[in-house]
C-alpha cells in the first residue's frame, strides 16, 4: 500500500542518511500521497523506527506505514550497509516530515565527553 510511495522517496532518504553524520535530517513529503494510499484522512501518521545493527529495534507493527518504509529501507543494498554499520531513529510527525538521525554518532560524542570529564 505504501511500499511504492516510499519508493519514490527513496533516492533522497538515502542521501539524508549519509548526510546524518553531521546532524539530524529532515525532509518535508507531500501529505497528500500518504492520505490517497490510506484508509482515512487521520490514519495516524506519526512513527519512529529505530534501527539497531541494521534491524528494527522496536515494535513498529501496529502502524502499517512504519512497517512498509522499514521494508524499503533494508531492500535498498546501500541504505542496508548504512544500516549494519550505524544505529538510526527514523521518525515521521504530524507535520509529514520525516526526521533521520544517526544515533551512533550521537552515542559516540556522549562517550567522548564522559571520557573528557574523567
Amino acid at each position: 500500500m505504501y511500499t511504492s510511495i516510499w519508493s519514490k522517496y527513496l533516492p533522497v532518504i538515502k542521501i539524508l542518511m549519509k548526510r546524518s553524520v553531521n546532524g539530524e535530517q529532515k525532509l518535508a513529503l507531500n501529505r497528500i500521497d500518504f492520505e490517497r494510499a490510506g484508509t482515512g484522512r487521520k490514519a495516524g501518521y506519526k512513527f519512529i523506527i529505530e534501527f539497531t545493527n541494521g534491524k528494527v529495534g522496536n515494535l513498529i507493527s501496529s502502524s502499517l506505514l512504519a512497517s512498509h518504509l522499514a521494508t524499503v529501507l533494508q531492500e535498498d543494498e546501500i541504505i542496508k550497509q548504512l544500516l549494519q554499520e550505524n544505529n538510526y531513529e527514523v521518525s515521521l510527525n504530524t507535520k509529514f516530515q520525516l526526521l533521520i538521525k544517526n544515533c551512533t554518532i550521537a552515542q559516540a560524542a556522549v562517550l567522548a565527553a564522559e571520557t573528557a570529564e574523567a
